[in-house]
């Protein structure tokens, strides 16, 4: 592989490399939809006059186009870690963006998308039954698996949804670190509520409620394209909304990126102190040097380890007690605890049965059954209810300390967990190679 990166760094350049892309997006786009077409069988026709209604989800992809997903996939992770890492260049970063915001995006219609992948993996860990798609669970791993090497290059351009306000931030402005801070809480509630309802077979509510995969399709409701727009009219001023304060899989490659050996730095060399680095980052990603008259001493930093040891685990306990009370209120989005509730305060005297109760009564189902069912997924609720609370509670503690935490730093580096290996920082340093 390092050879092959080697004769690509002496062979190509970028505008080779954009004239590459183009030509296999319009590849894709004119040769493999009509190929489709011809394979497909004839849609039924009715004589009772029904239509078929329009699918909110697009059809199945033949294990051919699975599997060629996944090798792009491959190949734009490798190509961006290379031109991040090795080029350093911001405007291959670009031309990977692009890209993928035409194929992953609107060729691909956001679908399979490796944000919302976390939840077949859910499933398939918490409910035997369901076999996860070999394309879906690749989506997952592939990304975190680079992550774990390179950093978040994944997020730099490959990911549509980050590409898109990637693309989009023309007046970068700065926020408060605090805020940065809390908002960023976000994330990880969604993350454990994603989790929670698709452990219980419940919903996938990061597809549900995904503000640019309507946009993608051209199919979204009002209310989710207008959430979209608002997304993309943030993303001029504030650095990947989405990707920063809400996007749950970018948790998980948070956590890869600290741990990653090869990532992104500022300066090829030696900082030389010059600062011109210092607020290039629209994410507040750069850490500035701390000298070592700012740290605190031995005895003080005792002393909060022993606070923090004692304060994180009664956060967690009151966390776990505080959303076990709610357990009932989360449970009543699953189709079975919901149905059960209506039939148990449905009054056939003085109200009109729905069309869930209608389709209960036709479907012959012992009523006692749908309540046994609805029982057991009520307890699953309180337990996880509890799993979520602590989990919060934990990550809630862990950001108080990390506000007060000083370490000796000498040189202008990347925070490994926030930076999203945009590159945009690499055009301020003066340092060459």
């Amino acid at each position: 592989m390092s050879e092959i990166l080697k004769y690509i760094s002496r062979t190509w350049n970028i505008k080779k490399l954009v004239a590459i892309l183009s030509m296999f997006i319009l590849f894709l786009t004119s040769g493999f939809p009509l190929f489709a077409q011809q394979q497909r069988f004839p849609k039924p026709e009715f004589e009772s006059g029904y239509t078929q209604p329009v699918t909110s989800m697009p059809e199945a992809r033949s294990d051919f186009f699975a599997i060629f997903d996944v090798l792009v996939l491959i190949v734009a992770l490798s190509l961006i870690s290379w031109l991040i890492l090795k080029k350093r260049s911001r405007r291959g970063v670009l031309a990977v963006s692009v890209f993928s915001i035409l194929y992953f995006g609107f060729f691909r219609e956001g679908c399979i998308c490796s944000v919302g992948s976390l939840q077949n993996v859910t499933l398939a860990l918490f409910q035997p039954e369901y076999s996860i798609p070999i394309s879906a669970l690749a989506f997952f791993v592939i990304p975190l698996v680079y992550t774990l090497f390179f950093g978040r290059t994944f997020c730099a351009g490959v990911c549509p949804l980050g590409a898109i306000q990637d693309v989009l931030l023309l007046r970068p402005v700065t926020m408060k670190r605090w805020l940065q801070k809390v908002l960023g809480l976000i994330p990880y509630i969604y993350l454990g509520l994603s989790v929670l309802y698709a452990a219980t077979a419940t919903d996938f509510i990061i597809c549900r409620y995904d503000p640019f995969v309507g946009i993608y399709r051209f199919d979204a409701t009002f209310f989710m394209f207008a959430i979209g727009a608002i997304f993309l009219l943030l993303s001029i001023y504030v650095a990947r909304p989405y990707c920063r304060f809400f996007c749950p899989y970018g948790v998980l490659l948070n956590w890869m990126s600290r741990f990653s050996k090869h990532h992104l730095t500022i300066t090829p060399n030696k900082c030389i102190q010059c600062r011109l680095c210092e607020d290039s980052c629209p994410l507040g990603a750069i850490n500035k040097p701390v000298p070592v008259k700012v740290m605190e001493d031995r005895q003080s930093a005792t002393k909060r380890f022993i606070s923090l040891s004692l304060i994180i685990p009664l956060l967690m306990v009151l966390g776990g007690w505080t959303l076990s009370n709610f357990h009932e209120n989360l449970a009543k989005v699953n189709p079975k605890v919901r149905l059960a509730n209506e039939l148990m305060s449905f009054k056939p005297d003085v109200m009109l049965p729905s069309v869930e109760i209608e389709a209960f009564k036709s479907a012959g189902t012992p009523l006692t059954e749908l309540y046994s069912q609805a029982a057991i997924i009520i307890e699953q609720f309180y337990i996880g209810a509890w799993i979520l609370g602590a989990f919060l509670g934990l990550v809630f503690g862990l950001t108080l300390s990390s506000l007060s935490v000083f370490k000796y730093r000498e040189d202008y580096t990347p925070d490994k967990g926030e930076c999203v290996s945009c590159a945009r920082c690499l055009k301020y340093c003066p340092v060459e190679k």
